[in-house]
């Protein structure tokens, strides 16, 4: 499909756009040898090889998987180990360095005007995902998508009469966000998250009441919370994350209370799988399933409610390139909100817009806890006011 820049991103894009939030290297740094801070996140991935490995191994659509999955586990490995030796092996560094000639970087601190980025999590996951279908899989996740989806969608009722049943509006919207980072739990690219949900299991009600307490690492919701009750939004793009528990007990119900108030809201979902996100053509299967005969979610219309396919195919997004069809949709929206890990904090945490923005996800890499100076499972929620 054609991809062309997200259009509420400020012109010039070079200039004023990087999908990266962490710094991985500086200037003065050898470009032959990797950073501390590149080798840590190199590790990230490769910890997460087992649980990829098991998943490719069950993978029932795949002749031979178990040789398949094995063959991904010692080249996936090999790539990772050659970076750590050579940043600039198998082509060279991990989507190159961003070079201070650019322009300023998307960060807020006066300290990006001198890092060199390396925007390290696209490569790593790009080569993850594309190695994966090389040899076949196109798709390891389905199968537990498809089981989590179905169990919550049986509880999708419950939750959203839990809202609705909150009558202060405050309350209510606090309750919906946390039910937002209650889903975002849902992370099988987490080595550690995996190995918990394979072994346990995750509870939505119970990760909900069990959130670390406020202020979050970044707490912006007070100032969002004061332009929700001024109804600021009329038109709203939100990029999702993962499936089952994730995009339907917390996106859904947060996006049908903004459906309440009047707003169009478009769900912008990946075009093709990675990890356990959902596809827009997932998406579009859930939503069939939750809506009723007249196209009500549980009594709310559903007729200002879009689903498009961004184009992307990992857990990460560059909105430098999207689907020209998430670009004519979004381009009369007055607020862009991006959730997830990946997304919405690891790759555009820092990302101006040239309108309102959110900044949404929990924290579940300790590299990630470290950078920002929280904890472990601890909630971003940044607000963007843009003056009009």
């Amino acid at each position: 499909m054609e991809m062309v820049p997200f259009p509420l991103i400020p012109k010039p894009i070079e200039v004023n756009y990087r999908a990266c939030t962490i710094p991985y290297r500086f200037p003065s740094d050898n470009p032959k040898i990797a950073t501390p801070t590149e080798i840590s996140w190199i590790n990230v991935f490769a910890n997460s090889i087992p649980s990829f490995k098991k998943r490719a191994e069950s993978d029932t659509t795949v002749s031979d998987a178990p040789a398949r999955a094995q063959q991904f586990a010692e080249r996936y490995g090999g790539i990772l180990e050659d970076w750590k030796k050579d940043p600039e092996s198998h082509g060279g560094p991990p989507d190159g360095v961003v070079s201070q000639k650019n322009g300023p970087l998307n960060c807020s601190d006066e300290l990006c005007f001198t890092w060199s980025f390396m925007v390290c999590l696209q490569s790593l996951g790009r080569a993850r995902e594309h190695l994966l279908r090389e040899l076949g899989f196109m798709d390891i996740f389905k199968k537990v998508k498809d089981e989590e989806n179905a169990k919550a969608i049986s509880l999708f009722p419950e939750v959203v009469s839990l809202s609705d049943a909150i009558e202060d509006e405050g309350e209510r919207l606090e309750n919906l966000v946390r039910g937002m980072f209650a889903g975002n739990i849902f992370d099988l690219g987490s080595a550690q998250l995996a190995e918990v949900f394979s072994r346990d299991g995750l509870s939505f009600l119970a990760t909900s009441q069990n959130l670390v307490p406020r202020p979050w690492v970044i707490d912006d919701l007070d100032s969002f919370q004061s332009n929700w009750f001024k109804n600021r939004w009329k038109k709203a793009v939100i990029f999702v994350d993962n499936s089952g528990a994730d995009i339907i007990l917390g996106i859904l119900p947060f996006a049908r209370e903004m459906l309440r108030r009047g707003m169009q809201v478009v769900l912008a979902a990946n075009d093709l799988p990675a990890i356990n996100d959902v596809t827009y053509t997932e998406l579009t299967e859930i939503l069939s399933q939750l809506n009723d005969e007249d196209g009500q979610l549980i009594g709310v219309d559903t007729s200002k409610l879009l689903v498009a396919n961004s184009g992307n195919d990992l857990a990460v997004i560059d909105l430098s390139r999207v689907s020209q069809e998430l670009a004519d949709i979004s381009a009369d929206a007055d607020l862009v909100i991006i959730e997830g890990m990946g997304r919405g904090i690891e790759t555009n945490l820092y990302a101006q817009f040239k309108c309102d923005s959110l900044k949404i996800g929990m924290v579940k890499h300790i590299e990630v806890a470290e950078f920002l100076g929280g904890r472990l499972y601890d909630c971003v929620f940044k607000y963007n006011e843009v003056q009009s």
